[in-house]
Formats: C-alpha cells, sequence, structure tokens
C-alpha cells in the first residue's frame, strides 16, 4: 500500500471515529431532553424555571456562532457555512467581517487555528443537540464605527467617543478583539458546568473548556509579548478587562495582562486566577451582560443585537 494509500485510511478511520461520537452525543442528548437533566434556576425576583442541559448547551452554541464567525472571517474571509446556522428560534445574518491583513505569520497561524476549532464546536454541538439545536442569531463584528466593537472599545476607553475601532485592522486590533470573547468563554464554560447533570455533557464540556482555555492563554500571552513593545497594548487590555468587570456586576474579578508583583518578584499575568490559582466562573446572565455590552437586565444588544437564541436569553441586573 502506497504512503498516500495509508494516510487516506487514516482520515478516513478519524473521520468513523468523529462521526460515532457526534452520534453518541446526539443520541445521549434526546435522553437529556426528555427530561433526565434539568436543574432550577431563581431569578431576584423569585421566580423558577426549569432549564435543561439542552438549554445550557444552546445557550453555548450561541457564543460558539459568535466566536467562529469572528476568526472565520478574520482567519479566511468567509464565514460559517449555510448548513451550520439552521435551528429553531430565529436565524439571522452576520454584520461584517472580514480577512485581516496580518503581519505576523505566527498571529495568522494563531487565527486559522482558533477559527478550525471553533468552526468544530459549532458542529459539535449542533450534532449533540439534533433537532433541538438553535439557529445562529443575529450577529454584530462589524468593525464600522456602529458596530459592537466599536462601542465595546468606546465604553471601555480603549478609543475617544468619536474614534472607530477595526478589529480586522492589524495583528494588534485582531489579538484585543479577539481578547474581549476568549476570557469570557473561558469563565462562562466554568460558570455553567456545575449546571450540566449529564456526565457525558459534563465530560464534553469539560473538554470544550480546555480549549477556549488554551485560546485565552494565547491571546493574552501574544498581547503580553506584543506589549514589551508596545505599552499602550498592554493598557488597552487593561481597560478591556476593566469594562467588562463593570458589566457583570460589583465584584472585582476580571484580570488585565498587566505584570503583576509576587513574593517581591515581577510576574506575567497571563492567566486571570483567584488566590488558590483557580480561574473564576461566570452565570449565563452575566455572560450575556457582557455580550449585550449593558449592565442592566436585557434581552438583546451589542454583539446580538436581536438577542441569542434559546431559554437563557436575558443578562442580569446590575
Amino acid at each position: 500500500m502506497t504512503e498516500s494509500a495509508h494516510l487516506l485510511d487514516a482520515f478516513d478511520a478519524r473521520a468513523q471515529r468523529r462521526d460515532q461520537r457526534r452520534e453518541f452525543f446526539k443520541t445521549a442528548m434526546g435522553a437529556a431532553a426528555a427530561g433526565v437533566a434539568a436543574f432550577t434556576l431563581t431569578s431576584k425576583a423569585g421566580a423558577q424555571s426549569t432549564v435543561t442541559d439542552a438549554d445550557i448547551l444552546n445557550f453555548a452554541l450561541n457564543l460558539e456562532y459568535l466566536e467562529a464567525q469572528f476568526y472565520a472571517f478574520a482567519a479566511n474571509g468567509t464565514g460559517l457555512a449555510s448548513s451550520q446556522l439552521t435551528g429553531t428560534g430565529t436565524q439571522g445574518a452576520v454584520t461584517g467581517g472580514k480577512k485581516v491583513t496580518f503581519t505576523d505569520p505566527i498571529v495568522e497561524q494563531y487565527a486559522r487555528e482558533i477559527a478550525a476549532d471553533e468552526a468544530a464546536h459549532v458542529a459539535f454541538l449542533r450534532t449533540a443537540l439534533g433537532s433541538s439545536a438553535v439557529a445562529q442569531p443575529a450577529i454584530n463584528i462589524s468593525g464600522d464605527a456602529n458596530g459592537a466593537f466599536t462601542a465595546a472599545a468606546r465604553a471601555s476607553g480603549v478609543i475617544d467617543s468619536n474614534a472607530t475601532f477595526d478589529p480586522y485592522a492589524s495583528d494588534e486590533n485582531f489579538l484585543l478583539g479577539a481578547y474581549i470573547f476568549e476570557d469570557v468563554g473561558v469563565t462562562a464554560y466554568k460558570g455553567a458546568s456545575p449546571l450540566i447533570s449529564n456526565k457525558t455533557f459534563l465530560q464534553a464540556a469539560a473538554g470544550i473548556l480546555a480549549v477556549e482555555a488554551y485560546h485565552a492563554a494565547i491571546v493574552r500571552t501574544t498581547l503580553y509579548a506584543k506589549g514589551i513593545q508596545t505599552p499602550a497594548l498592554i493598557t488597552a487590555a487593561g481597560k478591556i478587562s476593566d469594562a467588562r468587570d463593570s458589566l457583570d456586576g460589583t465584584t472585582d474579578l476580571d484580570q488585565g495582562i498587566a505584570a503583576t508583583t509576587v513574593g517581591g518578584q515581577q510576574v506575567s499575568n497571563i492567566v486571570p486566577l483567584d488566590s488558590n490559582g483557580i480561574a473564576f466562573s461566570r452565570t449565563p446572565q452575566q455572560v450575556l451582560n457582557i455580550v449585550y455590552l449593558n449592565k442592566a437586565s436585557a434581552t438583546l444588544g451589542g454583539f446580538f443585537p436581536a438577542g441569542v437564541n434559546g431559554t437563557l436569553r436575558a443578562s442580569a441586573a446590575n
């Protein structure tokens, strides 16, 4: 057998194993959706609602749509395939998005890898959810004056009130745009993990959390390294962090990438941790505060101009 034939066999086997895993998760999701796995959320007003594992995974799918589209456009100049956007709820279009003209080949390769990972997360969650999967909601990833990135950058003080922030304009802008999402994704999966009852889905969520943590770390590390020569990048990341903190509640948990002092020594801050070396969690409502760019209770705004699809749609009143 030729070397190319061996490679084809290997790819076929890998594809078959992937399909088997997806079918397994799809079957398991059917059981969960039928009511095997559910928990109760209590709002500040005292009202209770039952939320299933499928609701949690659909919430995650909304976030994966956002990340996947941003990275797909930034790395490749095109978005997700139309076959990956359908589902329950109102399907929306993507506003904005374009290929970054990278000047740093390392950043470009990171972008391509993350884009592929995020697209795979969308495909995986859609397969696991089956007919319960929500459609992609309307997403705003525009880099123009009316885009969500500009709104976020203005609100955080990264740019002044008359300026525009285009995350596709340079390697550095791309990294700052990615930084808005990545830490949020990590804290979102960590916050959701205790709410998942089905061990199969919990294992899958833990696996995605690990990948998102790698993405967040490489974005933070690259920004920090570039910030040694261009301190404004570290300052901008700190402002974005402070803005996220102001949106998701009164606690001061979010951390920028500025160096800190530990035991009398200066150390980088590529991992946002508590005193126990553990990453913190966000509730779905807190995550929506950030992506809606609104500290009040809201059901739409920011990167999701028409809101997300599924049961978990409202942010918290902070």
